[in-house]
């Protein structure tokens, strides 16, 4: 039997990796800065958004497992009733894409910065990319169902249940 919403730690997991999103693009031109000195053989000198940048990417990799674990194990609430079935498989194609998105980033991450990897780290910001397309699908599928809609279904990220 599916949930009929999502608990308080889905939803403080939620928000937490949206805020460490949004904190990773801030970040992102200290450590292309850095790279591209790498690259060139010169000394990048300290820049402290890079060890935030690297060390935000960890705690998104560490908090999806940990979501995806929940979602696993709990469940998650089936969509409204009365949906457009296209939209519906849209959706869950959208989810399984953040979460492959947001569980592979911080691994090519990884494996370009500490393994010096060129053509990993040319993955890491085309999937940078693809990300922030999928996350603009799913806030405008949110919106969708909030102001169009209008189905409660944003509500399920506010307050938690049981």
């Amino acid at each position: 039997m599916k949930p009929q919403g999502y608990s308080r730690a889905q939803i403080a997991l939620h928000w937490a990796v949206f805020l460490l999103l949004v904190s990773q693009y801030l970040l992102e031109d200290g450590i292309s800065s850095a790279w591209r000195a790498y690259r060139r053989g010169q000394e990048a000198g300290f820049d402290l958004t890079v060890p935030l940048h690297v060390f935000g990417g960890i705690a998104i990799l560490l908090l999806v497992l940990w979501r995806a674990a929940l979602r696993l194990r709990r469940g998650a609430p089936a969509l409204p009733a009365g949906g457009n079935p296209m939209l519906d498989r849209i959706a869950g194609i959208t989810h399984l894409a953040l979460y492959a998105l947001l569980l592979a980033l911080p691994v090519s991450g990884a494996l370009a910065w500490f393994g010096g990897l060129t053509q990993i780290s040319e993955v890491h910001e085309a999937m940078t990319s693809a990300l922030l397309i999928v996350s603009g699908l799913h806030i405008l599928g949110a919106l969708y169902h909030q102001f169009v809609l209008r189905d409660g279904l944003m509500e399920r990220m506010k307050r938690p249940v049981a």
